[in-house]
Parts: structure tokens; sequence; C-alpha cells
């Protein structure tokens, strides 16, 4: 399993804005491999910004670059090319991870 989180630090007041763009459903949800997406909002420790995370599950990292390599993927950015960013948008932040092992919960109880 391959996992892409996304961290977006916004202004105060803003986070929800960004969990909605992430919830509505869009063309990455019909990509091969992609298992599930999470999105997830914490008070950062500074009261005037919010942090919110977006967590991408592929099944592996081919999947996720057949996406970022894919015309839909490419055009979507070319899109927004040149286009200011939110002035409410802090920092964004991208980290890839390759799953090593899952453990449920369900096992630890055995």
């Amino acid at each position: 399993m391959f996992i892409i989180l996304r961290k977006m630090v916004v202004k105060e007041g803003h986070a929800d804005q960004i969990i909605d763009q992430f919830s509505q459903k869009g063309i990455i949800d019909e990509q091969d491999g992609l298992i599930d997406t999470t999105i997830m909002k914490k008070k950062a420790r500074r009261a005037e910004e919010e942090e919110v995370i977006v967590m991408f599950r592929w099944e592996s990292e081919e999947h996720w670059k057949k996406w970022e390599k894919s015309d839909a993927h490419i055009a979507a950015h070319k899109a927004k090319r040149g286009q200011p960013k939110p002035d409410y948008l802090i920092s964004v932040e991208n980290e890839r991870y390759e799953v090593q092992a899952v453990k449920k919960a369900s096992e630890l109880q055995r």
C-alpha cells in the first residue's frame, strides 16, 4: 500500500472550504488502484490557523504514478496554472509513504 499525505495550513475559519473541496466526487475517485481518501482536521497550535490533512491510500506506488501522469490529472493542474493561490492558504506539504505493516485491532485481542 502507498499513501500520499497532503497537509494544508489555512487561516482560521477556512478549513471547511478545503474539506468541502476534497469531499466532492472527482476524477481521482475513479482511478484504478485508489483505495480511499481520508480528510482530517486539526486545530493548529496557533489559534489563527487550522490544519487539514488529506490522506490518499493507493494499492501501490505504481497506481499513484499512473494517476500523476494521467491526462486528467495533468489537465486539472494546467487549468489552475497562473491562478493565484487562495489568500487563506498558508502552506501546503506533500509526503509519500510506503506502508510496511498494517495491524488490525481485532488481531490485538487474540
